[in-house]
């Protein structure tokens, strides 16, 4: 890859669409708000826990991340933890973020509802005010427990529904089904929430049509198996359904075996609206523009790609239609220019 190229990856304006906030949680910051808080880590030093992030699995992944989720107790910590992310972000050019969350992740284990979305939510509005960065919150079911425990979480968000503008759908994929949370999404959609959901990851095409057909979504989060389905990719592409890809993600976990062989350029060239994304950036070796660069040196993306990325990236935002204006013009201009 050219300097030229690297260059205009890294400053090109963008939107993050699929990022967990939990997964952000970098091991120097775990040890410190664990040692703040007297929890202990199983792992000695960073080093120890940064080795520990060799998963074979999407499970194997889950199981550090939610041990590591276990460090964070009040609403300083989660602020810390939001913080730290958006302070990357910002350098590497993001202006508009869509974190997800999962409170469920937090209140079984007796945290308060309030302390994790007031933490998040406080460091998204120094974000918003000190950088102009925009930003929606999706708070994510996890898909592993019920569909009544999802309920339960959706009537703790309520009080803060304002802060509040979709909702998902993560966690173990496989025999979870999106079908397993029907009624819930139709009750989050009655409430007005925006609704994605992870679906296609390691999950077949079939649970990208039952979230498209049963819980309605208005995005795909992953949706890499959709292109085992022709009439699925016609769907997806007349429909113009957003797919929130995650190139390293897919990589670490084993989605593909090598990058070279990511579908990224294929959804593209079959016409869908595919975005580039870090999901879990602590645990899989790179934030936004280090997806967006991994996979452009593999698959020989071209500028026209990288602005076809970008673009997508704000068209699928739940952002309003004039500030999508804005936010295009930018990227034009900034095309423009390079």
């Amino acid at each position: 890859m050219t300097d030229e190229m690297k260059k205009f990856i890294e400053e090109i304006p963008k939107a993050e669409l699929h990022l967990h906030i939990e997964g952000s949680f970098e091991p120097e910051l775990m040890f410190d708000i664990a040692a703040r808080n007297g929890v202990k880590i199983k792992y000695a030093t960073v080093e120890e826990l940064k080795k520990a992030y060799d998963f074979n699995n999407l499970q194997e992944f889950l199981d550090i991340y939610y041990a590591g989720a276990g460090a964070l107790q009040t609403k300083k910590d989660f602020y810390d933890l939001t913080w730290a992310y958006l302070e990357k972000a910002h350098k590497q050019n993001v202006i508009h973020t869509e974190i997800m969350f999962d409170p469920q992740t937090h209140t079984d284990r007796g945290i308060p509802f309030a302390y994790v979305i007031e933490g998040i939510h406080d460091a998204l509005e120094d974000a918003k005010s000190k950088y102009g960065m925009t930003y929606n919150l999706i708070l994510s079911f996890l898909r592993h427990l019920s569909e009544e425990a999802a309920f339960k979480t959706l009537e703790e968000a309520t009080p803060y529904k304002s802060w509040i503008k979709c909702v998902g759908l993560d966690s173990s994929e496989v025999g979870n089904p999106p079908s397993k949370f029907k009624n819930v999404y139709t009750k989050a959609r009655e409430e007005g929430f925006m609704l994605t959901a992870h679906a296609g990851e390691e999950g077949p095409a079939e649970y990208v049509w039952e979230a498209l057909d049963i819980l309605g979504v208005d995005r795909i989060d992953h949706g890499n198996h959709s292109l085992d389905d022709d009439k699925l990719v016609e769907r997806l592409a007349n429909e113009k359904m957003t797919l929130t890809v995650c190139p390293l993600s897919n990589l670490k976990l084993k989605v593909v075996e090598d990058l070279h062989n990511h579908p990224l350029k294929t959804m593209l060239d079959k016409g869908l609206r595919a975005t580039v994304n870090s999901d879990d950036p602590a645990y899989f070796g790179g934030y936004v523009n280090d997806n967006f660069l991994a996979v452009a040196d593999a698959l020989d993306l071209t500028k026209e790609d990288i602005t076809t990325l970008a673009q997508n990236s704000i068209e699928a935002s739940f952002i309003d239609d004039d500030l999508k204006k804005k936010y295009l013009n930018e990227i034009e201009s900034f095309v423009a220019e390079n």
